[in-house]
């Protein structure tokens, strides 16, 4: 538990870590807890005519003013400097507030965008097998749809996403796949077509676990040899499963057959070698074990986005594409969407979206008890002058900052961005 104390106004200095024991909207300040950082700060919240104020002890870099140290003189000799300040701070805040509905009508947005992505995903899945024709066409569709946004938007946003259902996770899995692949694909500077084979590979990688009873893929206990050995053979079941289209682009079958193989030729099921991987398939089998790290079936636990970046990082570098895995961090990140960090003000914060332009200043939702769950301001790193000092398990998180940042259990991305004029 952090120790706070109460004190008044007249104590304050730079370095403590303040709590005003008033409402968000009372004050020009955009947080309701931060670290003094001028004097100007102090004499703004003795005008808000307040009498004490709480200092988080833990969080201060220096201690509140003994009783007989305080001082009621204003720092400011001039009273307009000051007045103006809280007038700009106010300006500011107003400009911080609608620049916050503008991000979250984004992300709005955005998440719309990807829920139909989601549902025409759900709706292929279910004709593969009557309509198998119609299945790849419409998967053709959603490609193409997505591919033309990835390639005339500037300044592309990676945002996270809202939980899936459990029943959902096989779609939201290979959409978040999908994705990602085709995002590093740009990155790599793909020509359009190999762009779309990425993502018609990874849309349709792990069709053949529709073969596979589910209590099998949700099962708790450790697999037997031959109920491992048979979801093993789910690559070789999907491409089985897209026989049946014969519009399923030739380009995108190895994707789904062979996402599995490691370039070692410790992989399944063919235990293939870097040579007989073609370098979609690389790239795919980096992204898809990423999120199964993050996404794991049956027993295992799973990591934390930054987590799995970092074991990737570590334990796979004779196994998958470098180059694959190396875009693939540049684009989260160090710290990933859906990561719960703590700032160097000593706050929580979850990262809700990063700009590939800006990748060491993600956008926040930070967490403030007085300021209101859907107020919650969304903030740039950058701009606020703040940095991450680590990554946390969300597990570790106190139970009411949980509940306000409502960490995601499935962490699913979809970008939006600046249209080309």
């Amino acid at each position: 538990m952090s120790r706070s104390c109460k004190v008044k106004t007249n104590q304050l200095q730079i370095g403590n870590f303040v709590r005003l024991p008033v409402s968000w909207k009372d004050h020009p300040f955009l947080f309701n807890s931060f670290r003094l950082k001028q004097e100007a700060q102090i004499e703004l919240i003795k005008k808000l005519g307040i009498e004490y104020v709480f200092v988080d002890l833990d969080k201060s870099s220096a201690p509140p003013l003994g009783k007989e140290d305080a001082y009621d003189a204003p720092s400011f000799r001039d009273e307009n400097d000051l007045t103006q300040l809280s007038q700009q701070m106010n300006q500011n805040k107003q400009e911080r507030i609608e620049h916050l509905k503008k991000l979250r009508r984004d992300l709005k947005k955005t998440e719309q965008e990807f829920d139909r992505s989601v549902a025409m995903m759900r709706n292929l899945v279910a004709k593969l097998r009557n309509r198998p024709l119609n299945a790849i066409s419409d998967a053709k569709e959603l490609i193409n749809s997505i591919t033309e946004e990835l390639l005339n938007s500037d300044n592309l946003v990676l945002h996270l996403m809202s939980d899936a259902k459990d029943s959902d996770g096989i779609y939201y899995h290979s959409l978040n796949v999908a994705v990602l692949s085709m995002m590093i694909a740009k990155e790599l500077d793909w020509p359009r077509e190999d762009i779309e084979a990425v993502g018609m590979g990874a849309l349709f990688h792990d069709t053949g676990k529709l073969k596979i009873p589910p209590q099998l893929l949700r099962k708790k206990t450790p697999l037997t040899q031959p109920e491992l050995n048979f979801i093993r053979q789910h690559p070789a079941m999907g491409i089985e499963l897209l026989k049946l289209a014969n519009n399923f682009p030739e380009d995108a079958a190895p994707i789904v057959r062979d996402h599995h193989e490691f370039l070692d030729g410790s992989g399944y099921p063919r235990g293939l070698k870097a040579e007989q991987i073609s370098l979609p398939t690389q790239l795919v089998a980096a992204v898809n074990l990423y999120d199964q790290l993050c996404h794991p079936e049956g027993q295992v636990k799973a990591r934390t986005p930054y987590a799995a970046l970092g074991y990737l990082y570590k334990n796979y570098k004779e196994r998958l594409n470098q180059e694959a895995i190396g875009k693939l961090i540049k684009m989260l990140g160090v710290y990933p969407p859906g990561s719960v960090v703590e700032l160097s003000s000593g706050q929580y914060a979850m990262v809700m979206a990063v700009n590939l332009e800006k990748i060491l200043f993600p956008r926040i939702l930070v967490y403030d008890a007085l300021v209101p769950k859907e107020q919650a301001p969304i903030v740039d790193l950058e701009s606020e002058g703040l940095t991450i000092v680590r990554c946390i398990a969300p597990s570790a998180l106190p139970e009411k900052i949980f509940k306000y940042l409502s960490p995601r259990e499935r962490v699913s991305y979809f970008f939006g961005g600046d249209k080309k004029a």
